[in-house]
């Protein structure tokens, strides 16, 4: 046995004994987590008892287990509220059981409707988000921009189910950039290089699967040089995707441009086990009916969204705060009325 086989077994036991260990904490959690829907309807059978059964019921599961922890009166209210949300107790074991309690008591607190919980559910599963991320996200309003927002693509009619699905379910409109101040002289090489800067903080926001590849990214067709704004390839759709960026309202020849590069990369960059290449045309008002006109007839599956900026100041208060000007002007009003030493000598 050399030295390389042995290294070899250690790294393959350890890596075993890192998923034993991880299989062991998801199944105490979802242990726990059907305690806690048990509890719960327990607590809703018997709510004709009023809220003295709740604090008594708290008091005395303390009394029997003094160093358990998650038995207050408020997490026992989380838990009847827990088991009102999910009656069906598969249901349960299959999604809200893989999430921590603190995840799902969150869901409680922000999500009212149940199918956009079980939307989040599904989505923090599959992405692996922490609590603050989920909360982030919720916060963010992404179900409403990805699940219900109204798109404007072809994919439906360029690509083959279940690709055009995904790549449906993949849009978000808006897309939020709050990472980067706006201003009326934002043009596109700049909104480049800050979404280049913040690159973590772009692939976030655009979702889970996509890879970053380059900006400014260059092709060559018949000698005469071209550059993709920025272009990435998306591990789930298998596929490239090409961004266009535009700081201003949609045009019907951003369309036309747009398709050259999907076609440019699908015959210079993508192989054969690839997907067809997608287009995402990002503008800051995509008015729907000029976009949804303009890709009617073109040939490449290509989607148009809007994207939101961080104001520095929200619009309704910007009216109330003084210009530079009127700043300057109230204090060479108060410096014509301060009295300065010299001039009281020369009072007196």
């Amino acid at each position: 046995m050399n030295n390389n086989d042995y290294l070899a077994v250690v790294d393959e036991i350890k890596a075993r004994i890192h998923a034993a260990r991880h299989r062991a904490l998801l199944s105490a959690n979802s242990d726990l987590i059907l305690l806690y829907w048990d509890i719960g309807s327990i607590i809703n059978e018997r709510s004709v008892w009023g809220n003295k059964f709740v604090e008594n019921l708290s008091r005395d599961i303390k009394m029997e287990f003094p160093n358990a922890t998650g038995y207050s009166p408020r997490n026992l209210r989380y838990m009847a509220a827990f088991a009102k949300a999910y009656p069906d107790k598969q249901l349960l074991q299959t999604l809200s059981a893989k999430l921590p309690w603190s995840h799902n008591t969150a869901l409680l607190d922000k999500v009212k409707a149940d199918e956009e919980r079980l939307w989040y559910i599904q989505q923090t599963i599959e992405n692996g988000w922490s609590l603050d991320g989920m909360v982030c996200q919720i916060e963010r309003n992404l179900y409403q921009r990805q699940v219900l927002s109204d798109k404007t693509t072809n994919y439906d009619k360029r690509l083959p189910d279940p690709h055009s699905k995904l790549a449906i379910e993949t849009i978000r409109d808006p897309y939020i950039f709050d990472f980067i101040e706006d201003s009326d002289d934002l043009l596109e090489p700049a909104l480049e290089n800050q979404l280049v800067r913040n690159v973590t903080k772009l692939l976030l926001e655009l979702g889970s699967g996509f890879a970053f590849v380059g900006n400014q990214y260059h092709i060559e067709v018949e000698g005469e040089d071209f550059y993709i704004d920025l272009l990435f390839y998306h591990l789930k759709l298998r596929c490239f995707v090409v961004v266009e960026l535009k700081s201003g309202t949609f045009k019907p020849e951003f369309a036309g441009k747009l398709n050259f590069y999907v076609s440019a990369v699908d015959d210079l960059l993508a192989s054969e086990g690839d997907n067809s290449t997608i287009g995402i045309l990002l503008c800051k008002d995509k008015r729907g009916m000029i976009a949804e006109y303009s890709l009617k007839d073109i040939e490449k599956p290509i989607g148009v969204s809007e994207y939101r900026l961080h104001d520095k100041l929200p619009a309704e208060y910007k009216d109330l705060l003084p210009t530079a000007e009127d700043i300057m002007s109230r204090i060479n009003q108060k410096d014509s009325h301060i009295v300065r030493p010299d001039d009281e000598c020369a009072s007196e």
